[in-house]
């Protein structure tokens, strides 16, 4: 009965087995980086559902994909905030508990503030320790794992860092009240500044997942979405990065991409690309890369269209991982604005 009602009935879903198909549909490589945001309760509860949920049919998912994308890109309606869910919380459940709730859910996941700070990037983590006394610095990177000090320390001025260094060398056990009082600072100065600076537009996210679908589910599911709110759909097709959008990049960026794609799914990325796309690959490399390239393309013969979009979106994420990195620029699908993933 359960494998039936999953079947034919998303209504009667609950959040977890709903929460559970995303995860299921998303991919390892996503899904690894969802689960990074949980706690151990968290995985090992949506772990069960997903065990237990047996075959979904592709029409449930499908409904499930459009009730997602209706109600996250939708531009009226109820808006969640923390606020908002700090009230709700407090008329269910006592002050206690609810503060425990909440600042588990501001900013980086983890259950104590050290475990918090691991989800940080260093050069923001970095930029806010700059400023504090270097014993402060000191034993906050005595908290949190080695290989994260690192990062962060390595963001900071040589100076500052031997300074950090020094205390931490001459560091005994420090008392209880002294660690209590970093994290209240961290918790109030840094933490909850983060939280409200990371609020992002739901059209990015959405624009995000948009771009890891192959293509024929991103046409399909646009395409309703486009029928139910065609304002969000243009705000995500504004946002997105797709292949055809590669053709817009300099050749610096492209040259930066071909030493960095994976060989072996570019020749399978290119035989479905248009002309124009081809020659501006073509034109970037060395007269014997290109004749080899054009040779594998050749030699490939007739291929599925879903190898090709696989390998096509794989380019993608290279060039999104280069922006990610600084390395390149590229640009959204509104040619006014240049936006770095």
């Amino acid at each position: 009965m359960a494998s039936q009602r999953l079947r034919d009935d998303i209504t009667s879903l609950s959040g977890l087995e709903k929460a559970a198909i995303f995860v299921l549909i998303m991919g390892e490589e996503h899904a690894s980086h969802l689960f990074s945001q949980m706690n151990d309760d968290e995985i090992r509860d949506l772990s069960q559902i997903m065990a237990n949920l047996g075959t979904v049919s592709a029409n449930l998912v499908e409904k499930l994909l459009i009730d997602f994308t209706e109600q996250i890109s939708s531009t009226g309606g109820t808006i969640g905030t923390l606020e908002t869910t700090e009230r709700l919380l407090l008329k269910v459940l006592d002050k206690n508990k609810v503060n425990s709730i909440m600042e588990d859910i501001r900013g980086p996941a983890g259950r104590t503030m050290w475990d918090k700070l691991a989800n940080v990037n260093e050069e923001v983590l970095a930029a806010y320790l700059k400023n504090e006394y270097p014993q402060t610095v000191a034993v906050v990177m005595s908290k949190i794992k080695p290989d994260h000090a690192a990062r962060v320390l390595s963001e900071l001025p040589e100076s500052f860092v031997l300074e950090v260094i020094t205390r931490m060398l001459r560091m005994e056990a420090v008392q209880k009240d002294v660690i209590d009082d970093i994290e209240r600072t961290l918790k109030n100065e840094f933490m909850n500044n983060l939280a409200r600076t990371n609020n992002r537009d739901p059209h990015e996210m959405i624009a995000e997942i948009f771009n890891s679908f192959d293509r024929s589910t991103e046409v399909k599911f646009m395409s309703s979405l486009e029928e139910r709110s065609r304002d969000s759909a243009e705000k995500i097709k504004a946002l997105m990065f797709t292949f055809e959008d590669l053709g817009k990049l300099d050749n610096t960026a492209i040259q930066v991409i071909l030493r960095n794609a994976d060989k072996s799914k570019l020749s399978i990325a290119l035989k479905g690309a248009s002309d124009t796309i081809k020659e501006l690959f073509f034109a970037n490399m060395a007269e014997r890369s290109r004749r080899l390239l054009k040779e594998d393309i050749a030699a490939l013969g007739p291929i599925r269209l879903k190898e090709v979009e696989e390998a096509q979106t794989s380019l993608v994420s290279t060039a999104k991982e280069l922006a990610a990195r600084g390395e390149i620029v590229i640009v959204s699908n509104n040619e006014e604005d240049e936006l770095v993933y």
